[in-house]
């Protein structure tokens, strides 16, 4: 049985990863409060954290400009680390900084996401769609276990979401159509995108993204295709 609303059950589902099925946020302070204490420095590490995937867009948006020529997102992390690190004057050796660049590949998942997604994988091809470069994809579904079915990278299109490439490319590498193709992500402009070009939508409220003080939008928004509290729910809604 169709939810309301679903006038076709997908045969795909891609997903956002960073926010929706990983816990950026908290594995990354983590990982700064550890090498805080190796090295004796105290700092704000929330405020490390958010600052580092502050800078993600921005850097972003000038590769899409052509001000910076394509880069991988491992990259672009380093360029926006280098800049942290000075202004919270934490000292590190090369490969100090190339492990700490690599912390992106190894998030945890937020708590539903496994069991979520096995539940979905049963049922539905699941695969990403992420910013992420194919290595740093690799290595967070090796760390965190996520049982993905594929991998789709902006990386193998040389174009970043929002751009049409990243969703009509995915598609077409799964040999459908984007109405059979569902977008699952927590962020509503990467769905308002996927929307726009033809894909179903699920957007997943996650409230703790940045961090209990944040306030970001959970509202349910008719214009997606379901609203879900986390990827169990997901997996209930579509009968997986």
């Amino acid at each position: 049985m169709l939810i309301r609303g679903m006038k076709h059950r997908p045969k795909a589902l891609l997903f956002d990863v960073f926010g929706t099925v990983v816990d950026w946020r908290g594995s990354i302070i983590r990982e700064l409060r550890r090498l805080g204490r190796k090295k004796g420095v105290r700092a704000d590490w929330a405020l490390f954290a958010d600052s580092w995937r502050a800078g993600y867009r921005p850097a972003m948006d000038r590769v899409r400009r052509g001000e910076l020529p394509w880069m991988a997102l491992d990259e672009l992390h380093r360029r926006i680390l280098e800049d942290l690190l000075e202004r919270f004057k934490l000292r590190l050796s090369a490969s100090e900084k190339h492990e700490l660049n690599r912390a992106w590949h190894r998030l945890d998942p937020w708590p539903d996401s496994v069991q979520g997604l096995g539940r979905l994988k049963r049922r539905f091809v699941i695969a990403t769609l992420s910013n992420g470069n194919m290595a740093l994809l690799i290595d967070m579904a090796k760390h965190a276990r996520l049982p993905w079915d594929g991998i789709f990278s902006a990386e193998l299109f040389q174009r970043y979401k929002p751009d049409p490439a990243t969703y009509l490319g995915a598609t077409a590498l799964l040999a459908l159509e984007p109405r059979e193709v569902m977008l699952v992500a927590a962020h509503k402009e990467d769905l308002a995108a996927a929307r726009e070009h033809g894909l179903q939508t699920a957007f997943v409220r996650r409230p703790l993204e940045h961090g209990p003080q944040a306030t970001p939008d959970l509202s349910a928004d008719r214009r997606f295709t379901i609203t879900a509290d986390d990827l169990i729910d997901v997996a209930r809604k579509l009968g997986a």
